[in-house]
Formats: C-alpha cells, sequence, structure tokens
C-alpha cells in the first residue's frame, strides 16, 4: 500500500513539471496587437506590417537629413494598441535635398535678448511690453515669443556652442539663441522647497515657462543663457540652489558684471574689478560651471576700440586671472553665423525682444528680415553647407568640412 502511495505522488509530480513546462516553454499569445518601432527600417518592412495587421497605410515622404529611404517617424506610437482598419501614416526621408530646404550656414543667427518676465495681463504698453521701452515682457507675450520661434523653423542652441562654433540643428531648421539680463527674480523664481529640499519653481516665471515648453516640444533643445550681478537671482536663500539647478538642468549662466556698471564712465582699475569680482563670485557658487562670456551692462562700450574693452575680455582681479571668451552688445538685429567672415565673438549683437508693430527693429521686424538671410542647418555640426554662390562667405575658423550645392 506503501509503495502505491509513493508511486501516486511520484506520478502527481511528473504531471505538475509537465503542466509547469508547457506553460513556460510554449509560446503565449496575447490578444491584443501592439504598434512595433519601424523608424530606421525600410517601406517594404512597414507594408509587411501593415498588411499582416490590416492597417490602413500612407506613406508622406520629406527631405532632411535622415538616411534615404528609410522610416524616421510614424503616427502611432511604439507599443500603442492597434486594431483593424486604423489609420497608419509612415515617413520615409528622400535624404537631405539642400538646394529644397534652402540650406545655408553662412545666414545669420538670432541672439534674443530678454529681461523680466511678468505675470500680468493688463498692460498699457504695445503688445507684449510691460514697459515703454519693452525690456520687460509678460508670461503671455514670452510663451507667443517661443510658440511663434518653434512654429517659424528655429530650433534653439546653448549660446556658448554658437560662439564656439558648434551649430547642432535639424536639417531645414535654424537655431536661435535666448539670453537673459540682471538676474531679476521673476526669470527663477522660487516659491518654497520640496520634501526632498529642492526648489519649487513658479509655472508662470521665465524658467517655468521655458521647463513647460521643454516637456511640450523635445525637439525644441530648450534652454537659455542667464547673465547676473551682484545679487544672483535676488532670493538670498534660495541662490545657491538657484544656479546649481540652471546648470544642472541644461542651463547657461554668465557675467553681467558685478553691479552693472556702465563702462564708458569707470576707470580701467573699476572695469577690471567689475568683471573679475563677477567671476569669482561665480567661482565661489558653481566653480567650472558657467560660460566665460560677459552681457555688457548698457550695451557699453559701446565699440571696441574703448580704453576699457580690452579689461573685459582679460585681466586679473585679488590675484585670479580671468578670460572673456566673448561679449553680447544691446544690439538690435541678429549676429552673423560663426563660420561668415564678418563673425566676431567679441561683440555679438543681440536682438531686443520687444514688440512695436513691426518697426525699429523689434520681433516682428526681425524675424522678418531674417526669411531673407537666416542660417538654416544642414543637419551635420561637423560641416558647412552654403549655396556655391556664397563661398566667398565663409571664414572656417573651426576647420570643418565645407560643402556647396
Amino acid at each position: 500500500m506503501k509503495k502505491i502511495n509513493k508511486v501516486l505522488i511520484v506520478l502527481i509530480v511528473l504531471v505538475i513539471l509537465v503542466f509547469v513546462a508547457i506553460y513556460f516553454l510554449i509560446p503565449k499569445t496575447d490578444s491584443k496587437n501592439l504598434m512595433i518601432d519601424l523608424v530606421g527600417k525600410t517601406k517594404e518592412e512597414a507594408i509587411i506590417f501593415a498588411d499582416k495587421h490590416n492597417l490602413n497605410l500612407e506613406f508622406k515622404e520629406e527631405s532632411n537629413s535622415y538616411e534615404k529611404d528609410k522610416i524616421f517617424k510614424q503616427s502611432i506610437e511604439v507599443n500603442s494598441e492597434i486594431n483593424e482598419n486604423d489609420n497608419l501614416i509612415i515617413y520615409i526621408s528622400k535624404g537631405i535635398n539642400y538646394e529644397e530646404l534652402k540650406v545655408d550656414e553662412s545666414g545669420n543667427v538670432p541672439i534674443m535678448m530678454y529681461h523680466g518676465i511678468h505675470n500680468i495681463t493688463d498692460n498699457e504698453y504695445t503688445g507684449g511690453n510691460v514697459d515703454k521701452d519693452g525690456y520687460q515682457r509678460t508670461t503671455e507675450a514670452f510663451k507667443n515669443d517661443l510658440e511663434f520661434y518653434y512654429d517659424s523653423g528655429y530650433r534653439m542652441i546653448r549660446l556658448e556652442d554658437y560662439v564656439n562654433g558648434i551649430i547642432d540643428v535639424e536639417a531645414g531648421y535654424s537655431p536661435i539663441i535666448i539670453t537673459f539680463d540682471d538676474g531679476l527674480s521673476n526669470n527663477l523664481k522660487v516659491t518654497g522647497l520640496d520634501s526632498d529640499g529642492n526648489i519649487i519653481i513658479d509655472p508662470n516665471c521665465a524658467v517655468g515657462v521655458l521647463e513647460s515648453f521643454k516637456q511640450k516640444y523635445p525637439d525644441y533643445n530648450v534652454t537659455a543663457t542667464f547673465f547676473i550681478n551682484g545679487g544672483l537671482f535676488n532670493q538670498s536663500e534660495y541662490n545657491e540652489k538657484i544656479l546649481n539647478w540652471l546648470v544642472d538642468n541644461g542651463y547657461d549662466i554668465g557675467n553681467h558684471t558685478y553691479s552693472h556698471v556702465d563702462f564708458t564712465t569707470v576707470s580701467k582699475d573699476k572695469s577690471v574689478q567689475e568683471v573679475g569680482s563677477m567671476y569669482n563670485l561665480l567661482d565661489k557658487y558653481i566653480p567650472g560651471k558657467y560660460v566665460n562670456i560677459v552681457a555688457l551692462p548698457f550695451g557699453s562700450p559701446y565699440d571696441k576700440d574703448h580704453e576699457n574693452f580690452n579689461s573685459i575680455l582679460s585681466g586679473v582681479y585679488n590675484d585670479k586671472e580671468y578670460n572673456t571668451i566673448a561679449t553680447l552688445r544691446v544690439g538690435w538685429e541678429a549676429d552673423y553665423s560663426p563660420f561668415n567672415k564678418n563673425f566676431d565673438k567679441t561683440f555679438l549683437k543681440r536682438i531686443r525682444a520687444y514688440d512695436n508693430n513691426g518697426k525699429e527693429f523689434d520681433i516682428e521686424m526681425n524675424f522678418d528680415i531674417l526669411e531673407n538671410n537666416r542660417y538654416i542647418s544642414d543637419g551635420d555640426k561637423n560641416t558647412i553647407t552654403i549655396p556655391k554662390a556664397k563661398e566667398d562667405k565663409i571664414n572656417n575658423l573651426y576647420n570643418l568640412n565645407v560643402k556647396t550645392y
């Protein structure tokens, strides 16, 4: 009897093991059909997939920097559930057609100059201006500006990259640079700290708006450079956290002098002090993480021949040497491509971001002008591509591969 029980137990165990093996070894089917990633595949592979799942397939072709005849985008997200007769749009790359895209990497690049962003709706001045001269802007206007730049085919790049000849923008699109002066509290307004001690950012301040665009448009490459004075962001209890948060989240910090000095009214020694002490302050909070670029207060001095200009570019303050790679003016229009013979990174022009009914070099006027001379990327940061007729405009300071068409 005991022997029979042992045999029975062995048989039961074997049956269980067989069922377990069947469960794990035999492929299981899922009643749901999921969309696969077709990016990088061919048109023929898309047809096979669509036929298998009875999808309504449509192809669209575009010129861009992706490999010719390969899929670069699809209308249904990967791992989304698909059903019979769903519409699937597949985008096929035609490769780069420089002439069709009007590629011209000798063209001009807009450096936008902002100061304050104010969350108000009732303002008495033109458009989104908060003050008469348009140095202060409403939150709503700033959002509209960013939408306008995006819809007009501009994509953000870092100011430091522009200065160093690194233009990493998709083919057919144009670079744009965003800057802020003065370190106003509404550039990055802290409303408190979370349970982990991290800053909570007001969604209506400049950085709050920029962060929302970062989520909305992942291809916008959202970034900006903030030029600050000795008061940093005027939030003493949070200043160090603000600086570190910015550089850790894709933004840059630059020098706007310690006390917003007018270089045309001070001595050479005072000029060195203003620039050097600000660099020293940045060294204290974010050593090695800021950009060696000075935004000139009031745009002064107004020419490079001024006796104080060289003191902005280099000097020694409190036994510490500093070197500035670029300065920014309070200019009125876009500046040159870093590959253009007229490019001078030590004295760059900016566009004042304000409204004036399309006059006096406001946003509208400047972008109308840019339609005829804007930098349009070839999609490759290691090459300079230009129309053959503009070959004489190029000064290849960065030793990149130059292509003409």
